[in-house]
C-alpha cells in the first residue's frame, strides 16, 4: 500500500500547502455532509475555497477538485441509490452529452498559462455568481408536478443537450456538477426533490471520474490536498445522504446560494469585494442568530403550554 502511494506521489502535482492537513479534513467534512444534502454544492464551494483559503492557484484548485468529487460523490450516489433515489437511465443520458463535452473544457483550462490564471479565477467567479443565482431560483421555484415516467426520445435528447452544455462548464471550472444539472432536472423532468438529488450524484460521479482523469493527466491535480480532503468528504457525503430523507433543507439552500454568490464576487475581484462579503457575512450572521433564537423562543412556549 505504502508502495503504491510513494508511486502515486511521483505523479506531477502543482504545488501548495502540503503542511495543511486537518484544516483540508473540516473542509472536506463541510462540503460532503452539504453535498449529501442537496446534490449539489461540491464544485461551488471546494474550488472557491481552495482558491481562497488555501492558495491554490485556480488551474489546480479545479483539477483537484474534480478528482476529489469524483471519489466523494461516487460514495454518495451508493448510498442514494440504496435508498432508491436514483433515475439511472436519465444519468446516463445526460452523461453522453457531458462526458465528452467535460474533456473539451478540460482541454481548454489546460492550455491556460500563467498570465491566463487570473482570467481563469475570473472565470471561476462568474459562474460562481450565476450558479448562486440559479440555485437560488430553484429554491423558490416549484418543480414539474412529480410523477412516474419513462424516458421518450424528447426526453432523452434534452437530457444530452442539458449533459453537453453543462458538462463542459463542469471541465473548465469544476463548478456545475450538482447546481446546474440539479436546476434543469427540476424545471425539466417530473422528479421528486430526493429522486433530483440521488440522480444529479450519480451522473455527476460518472462525469467527474472522466473530467477528473483529464485533468490528472494535465499534471492539475494535488494528490496530497485531495487524500486529506476524501478523509473528511467520504464519511461528511454518507451522512448528508442518510439526512436528506428526513431534513427540510429550503434555509440552508438560501444560505448556500449567498455564499456561491459572495465567492463569485470575491474572485472576480469586484471593487469593495472585501467590505461587500464582510456586510453581507455580518447581515448573514444577525440573520441566522435571529433565526435561531425564534426557534427556541417557539419550542419553549409550546413546552411551557404542555
Amino acid at each position: 500500500m505504502c508502495a503504491a502511494w510513494q508511486a502515486v506521489r511521483l505523479l506531477p502535482a502543482p504545488a501548495a500547502d502540503r503542511t495543511v492537513t486537518w484544516q483540508f479534513v473540516l473542509a472536506g467534512l463541510a462540503v460532503g455532509v452539504l453535498v449529501g444534502l442537496t446534490g449539489m454544492g461540491g464544485g461551488s464551494l471546494m474550488t472557491p475555497m481552495l482558491i481562497l483559503l488555501f492558495g491554490f492557484d485556480p488551474k489546480t484548485a479545479v483539477g483537484t477538485d474534480i478528482l476529489h468529487g469524483a471519489v466523494f460523490k461516487s460514495f454518495g450516489a451508493f448510498r442514494h441509490r440504496q435508498l432508491g433515489n436514483v433515475h439511472t437511465r436519465l444519468a446516463l443520458w445526460m452523461l453522453v452529452g457531458s462526458a465528452p463535452l467535460s474533456l473539451l473544457g478540460v482541454q481548454i483550462a489546460s492550455s491556460f498559462g500563467e498570465d491566463a490564471q487570473a482570467a481563469m479565477g475570473r472565470l471561476v467567479g462568474a459562474t460562481l455568481i450565476v450558479g448562486g443565482f440559479g440555485f437560488l431560483a430553484k429554491t423558490f421555484l416549484n418543480p414539474t408536478k412529480v410523477r412516474q415516467f419513462d424516458l421518450q426520445r424528447r426526453d432523452r435528447i434534452v437530457a444530452v443537450i442539458v449533459g453537453a452544455v453543462f458538462g463542459f462548464v463542469v471541465g473548465l471550472t469544476s463548478v456545475g456538477s450538482g447546481t446546474f444539472f440539479g436546476l434543469a432536472m427540476l424545471l425539466l423532468f417530473p422528479l421528486s426533490a430526493r429522486r433530483i438529488v440521488g440522480t444529479d450524484l450519480l451522473h455527476a460521479s460518472m462525469l467527474l471520474w472522466v473530467a477528473g482523469a483529464g485533468h490528472l493527466l494535465h499534471g492539475n491535480v494535488d494528490l496530497h490536498a485531495m487524500g486529506w480532503l476524501l478523509m473528511g468528504s467520504i464519511p461528511g457525503v454518507l451522512v448528508g445522504s442518510q439526512l436528506s430523507i428526513r431534513i427540510a433543507d429550503r434555509a440552508l439552500r438560501v444560505a448556500f446560494s449567498l455564499i456561491l454568490v459572495l465567492s463569485g464576487i470575491k474572485l472576480l475581484e469586484v471593487p469593495q469585494a472585501t467590505t461587500i462579503v464582510e456586510i453581507a457575512v455580518a447581515i448573514g450572521g444577525a440573520a441566522l442568530l435571529v433565526w435561531v433564537g425564534l426557534g427556541v423562543r417557539t419550542r419553549r412556549l409550546a413546552a411551557a403550554a404542555d
